[in-house]
């Protein structure tokens, strides 16, 4: 993962440490039984936003889930700049999409998109850049390199087939493939084309906290990584959705679409290469005016390094201050971390990104929110060199493998 000079040093040697962090620009419902049968078979028994909901004019998905702090500003000097375009505006994930690569040296240079509102409300965030009369107009410009799209899920990975074919690199938002029949023809053309086909797991590479467990992982903080433990609740808003939203076959599934992010996480914190889904479930538990909708899942996976567990869910209640409580843990051998993403629940500790680390010596906790984010320019490094350093690509496209499996077998839970 790429660097800044982020040093967090302890402050207090007791129960909850608290670091002081810098960084420098350039550096840096079953019965109890079943439950616990299910919990048993994951591992589990040894451990254990703020944006407005109309955030796109059209309403396009009401949870703007990345971090407002994520803005386009450079946190690390860019190595390079690439001109980039944006096609598919709906979903609000696209602002924090193109932010990332302007973080990174992208120069944002036109856009596509039919849908007056969603139009206004581009050029509101991003001042006159050139409104594209098609697709085409973009596909066929030969000095952009890259195209990020975030359309609605089941048009994502036509649209990147379509870019990489124009011999351009593509980032699409999650998820970025929602069959596995679409999974088949993203990998035949990554291999045809040799262009990227990224997908934006914001949950991992935009947040400030997850950044920081990889790299305590990666220097043995807590041993060799035996599990993952993914709890992933979000906050509906009906009122803020689309038509597609509520219909599984546009978004894929519960555990297709945010579990993806999930997926993402326990393939990179146990750099496990290959992976199996063990059980699954998915349900719709409170929602009979949308039958098609799925409002719980969750899921056991198990991969050559570790295991994993995550449980994704619509129910963040409206007394919570942000779009949901995200919690990551993560289990080693000779420790643990928690990451408390998002908010850090009546604890008088503001805001999120928030880690929680437990070795042989002492329990600390890490104020996180000043962590440079690397996948930026990462990723424009990797566009210009061809390397895959921001993003695996089989990584990328084994967590979308194992959710769309997952979402194959799931069975319902008894209370569905």
């Amino acid at each position: 993962m790429g660097g800044g000079a982020f040093a967090p040093t302890p402050t207090h040697a007791r129960d909850n440490v608290v670091w002081s962090r810098y960084h420098t620009l350039g550096d840096a419902s079953m019965s109890a039984q079943d439950r616990r049968d299910f919990l048993q078979l994951a591992g589990l028994t040894g451990m254990f936003s703020a944006v407005a909901p109309q955030a796109l004019a059209q309403g396009a998905s009401g949870a703007f889930t990345v971090d407002p702090a994520n803005t386009s500003k450079a946190e690390i000097k860019p190595k390079h700049s690439i001109k980039f375009a944006a096609i598919g505006l709906d979903h609000a994930h696209i602002y924090g999409m193109i932010n990332a690569v302007q973080r990174g040296g992208g120069e944002l240079v036109a856009f596509h998109s039919k849908d007056d509102a969603q139009i206004a409300e581009f050029r509101k965030r991003f001042g006159d850049v050139k409104l594209a009369a098609s697709e085409d107009e973009i596909l066929g410009d030969k000095s952009i390199q890259l195209v990020a799209g975030a359309p609605i899920p089941d048009l994502r990975a036509p649209l990147g087939l379509r870019v990489m074919k124009a011999g351009k690199d593509y980032l699409a938002d999650k998820p970025g493939i929602t069959t596995l029949e679409q999974l088949a023809a993203v990998r035949a053309a990554v291999k045809t084309t040799k262009r990227k086909f990224a997908i934006m797991y914001s949950e991992r590479l935009e947040v400030r906290s997850a950044v920081y467990a990889g790299k305590l992982i990666k220097q043995g903080a807590i041993g060799r990584v035996v599990q993952t433990v993914n709890l992933a609740p979000h906050r509906v808003n009906a009122p803020s959705r689309p038509d597609w939203f509520w219909d599984k076959a546009r978004y894929g599934g519960i555990l297709t679409d945010i579990g993806s992010h999930q997926a993402d996480q326990f393939l990179y914190y146990t750099g496990s290469t290959r992976a199996k889904v063990v059980a699954a479930q998915t349900g719709n538990l409170n929602y009979p005016d949308h039958p098609k909708f799925e409002d719980f899942g969750d899921m056991v996976m198990s991969g050559n390094g570790g295991t994993g567990y995550v449980r994704v869910d619509w129910f963040t209640p409206d007394g919570l201050d942000t779009w949901g409580d995200g919690r990551l843990f993560v289990l080693g051998t000779e420790g643990y971390i928690e990451l408390r993403k998002y908010t850090n629940v009546a604890s008088g500790l503001t805001g999120g990104n928030h880690l929680y680390i437990v070795d042989k010596k002492q329990a600390r906790h890490i104020d996180c929110k000043d962590v440079p984010l690397p996948f930026g320019p990462e990723f424009v490094t990797d566009i210009v060199e061809r390397t895959q350093v921001a993003q695996d690509q089989d990584q990328a496209l084994l967590a979308a493998e194992l959710v769309l499996k997952a979402q194959k077998i799931a069975t319902r839970p008894i209370t569905a």
